[in-house]
């Protein structure tokens, strides 16, 4: 099926990561993590912002009450509406920093972590309570989509070197049941961030295989959007209505990048996606 992505933002993100649409001001978020910058895009008029972190940050979401909640190289961070930084969680590994994370339908943070050298195992997957209380769920070497279906009974996620869409059942707390939705072959791609529509399918940025994909709740390919970039990261709806398919991408490692490297990618009209929530905290 051909699609027509365009350009959001164009910009050389090193690093692009982690879009969210951010329903309170109607912005979508995104990071380019190596760069420690934290961007925002208004479409309804184009404004966009950027923010310097404190370290590298794997993502970005909103908060209840207004800031953000992130993910960063030492743990989880809050900022406030005015722009105040603190601590949630303050975990320092050397070689270690945080990559994707998503929010719960119950409002806590569930957010990955790796080695910058990505050794096997290296990082973790945390549900991170309002309050801040840690739950380790497993060990993980590159942390990377999370999401979860319509219901709220599944939870989606994806280790990327295990080439996996994993599901799990979930009562919100706990996640059981782990068996892999998908498998994306050699050659087509590593599977990085991932986000979920109303319809319960899975959309996959395959990083170094420079698509899209969809995959249906039972698990079957049922579309493939081709990029003009090879490295998308990580895919949110976003917009009027929540039906248009932000892509963000990175340029790193990459000799020769396409011009569009690094930018936030838009397929309007791409499908309807689901209400996102807030961090609790």
């Amino acid at each position: 099926m051909r699609a027509r992505v365009t350009v959001a933002v164009r910009e050389r993100a090193l690093l692009g990561e982690g879009p969210t649409w951010d329903a309170g001001t109607g912005r979508l978020i995104w990071v380019d993590i190596l760069a420690s910058r934290i961007h925002t895009y208004d479409p309804a008029d184009g404004r966009r912002t950027v923010m310097a972190a404190e370290q590298h940050v794997g993502a970005a979401k909103p908060r209840a009450g207004g800031g953000l909640v992130v993910n960063l190289r030492d743990g989880i961070g809050l900022y406030g509406p005015d722009g105040a930084f603190s601590w949630l969680v303050h975990d320092s590994v050397p070689g270690r920093r945080g990559n994707d994370a998503a929010i719960a339908p119950d409002g806590s943070l569930w957010a990955g972590s790796m080695r910058y050298d990505e050794r096997y195992g290296g990082g973790a997957l945390i549900r991170v309570a309002p309050g801040g209380a840690v739950t380790e769920a497993f060990t993980v070497t590159v942390g990377n989509g999370t999401g979860w279906s319509p219901d709220g009974r599944t939870m989606y996620y994806i280790d990327s070197p295990t080439r996996r869409i994993d599901r799990f059942r979930t009562d919100g707390e706990r996640i059981t049941d782990r068996s892999a939705l998908a498998t994306v072959e050699r050659g087509a791609g590593v599977p990085d961030g991932l986000t979920v529509d109303a319809d319960g399918c899975v959309w996959v940025a395959l990083w170094d295989g420079g698509q899209l994909r969809r995959y249906t709740p039972r698990g079957a390919l049922d579309r493939t959007v081709a990029l003009p970039v090879r490295r998308p990261t990580a895919c949110a709806f976003g917009g009027p209505g929540l039906r248009d398919l932000y892509i963000t991408s990175a340029r790193t490692g990459i000799e020769q990048p396409h011009p569009l490297s690094g930018s936030l990618l838009v397929l309007p009209d791409a499908g309807q996606g689901l209400p996102g929530t807030a961090f609790a905290g």
